[in-house]
């Protein structure tokens, strides 16, 4: 995203937070920009979970983008604890210090719903919900966080973020990717697990290009602190209909075999094998059983005439798919 913010607001200067130990690769990451962008950033060690942020001199801006955070759904509680909430807390307590804060951009989760069942608003949040782990309940307990304070907050909740719609490049294999790694490992037919009712549940995919894009235009145009943005996909396929496109784009025939969500999960819990061999965590499982439908009502109505929206993910998956033929294991 840190291009394409440069690009579009060419009068602009960028502090980027790095914590030390990671400070080489992001001056390797920054050379590779064209060199009159990476002139108008200065990379500055810190740290989100220590006070102040382990910053030695204050800084004055006008605007925050808080991305920092530890994306693991089989995440530590303790540790996610640590990273997602205190750390967020640090950069609310840092943020108010400033009296020149315009906007605070914090990115956040859909999967802030848990295990909600029906329609999750932009403006829902405290449900009363269930987690299906503690990414889920550590990214909702921070979203409190940002949405309890007076700093002019706007929140963004990406869905399952899939490749690039053009290159179908990625950095990371997960909610899709398994069915795909798993698929392609059989020359005609495969069997794969079937879990509840597949046509009664949807699964949720979005390019990363379509969040980076309106991620940047929203936050330069039309984003009102005290607002939350959901980008998400307002026509999402059913797990049934995602593997019956999975299965066509891979040339590859599925036999479903409807087996009980617990002994799904048991399965690759204590036969490691299995899991190592197929690709799923127990934690992944989960979303094939998911029962919220997001609702995007504030970032439809702020992206008209933009441009901009929510690609059809049935015209991304080959694309995903030969990605993945090309790259076994994520490139990046």
């Amino acid at each position: 995203m840190l291009p394409r913010i440069l690009l579009q607001r060419p009068e602009s200067k960028v502090l980027a937070l790095v914590e030390p130990r990671f400070m080489a690769t992001a001056q390797q990451r920054l050379s590779s920009f064209d060199p009159a962008l990476a002139a108008r950033v200065e990379l500055i060690g810190g740290d989100i979970t220590r006070p102040g942020l382990g910053l030695e001199q204050e800084l004055t801006c006008s605007e925050i983008f808080h991305f920092a955070a530890l994306y693991d759904l089989n995440l530590d509680r303790t540790l996610g604890l640590r990273i997602n909430v205190d750390g967020t807390q640090n950069v609310l307590r840092y943020a108010e210090r400033l009296s020149g804060l315009e906007k605070l951009h914090y990115v956040s989760t859909c999967y802030v719903s848990g295990r909600y069942t029906g329609p999750y608003r932009e403006s829902d949040l405290d449900k009363g919900q269930r987690f299906n782990n503690y990414y889920e309940e550590t990214k909702f307990l921070a979203e409190v966080e940002v949405q309890k304070s007076q700093l002019p907050w706007i929140i963004y909740r990406p869905s399952v973020v899939v490749g690039d719609s053009r290159s179908g490049a990625t950095l990371k294999y997960d909610g899709p990717y398994p069915v795909i790694k798993w698929l392609l490992r059989f020359p005609f037919l495969s069997i794969l697990p079937r879990i509840g009712d597949p046509s009664a549940v949807r699964i949720n995919l979005v390019t990363q290009d379509f969040v980076l894009d309106a991620l940047t235009y929203l936050s330069m145009n039309n984003s009102r602190p005290g607002t939350v943005y959901q980008l998400s996909d307002p026509n999402p396929l059913t797990v049934e209909e995602m593997v019956s496109e999975l299965g066509r784009t891979c040339k590859r025939r599925v036999f479903p075999l409807q087996l009980p969500l617990g002994l799904a999960k048991a399965s690759l819990r204590h036969f490691k094998p299995i899991a190592n061999w197929s690709g799923f965590t127990p934690a992944m499982v989960d979303y094939f059983v998911h029962p919220t439908h997001y609702l995007a009502d504030n970032t439809t109505a702020a992206l008209q005439g933009s441009g901009i929206a929510c690609p059809d993910i049935r015209r991304v998956l080959p694309r995903l798919v030969e990605y993945v033929k090309r790259h076994p294991v994520p490139v990046g």
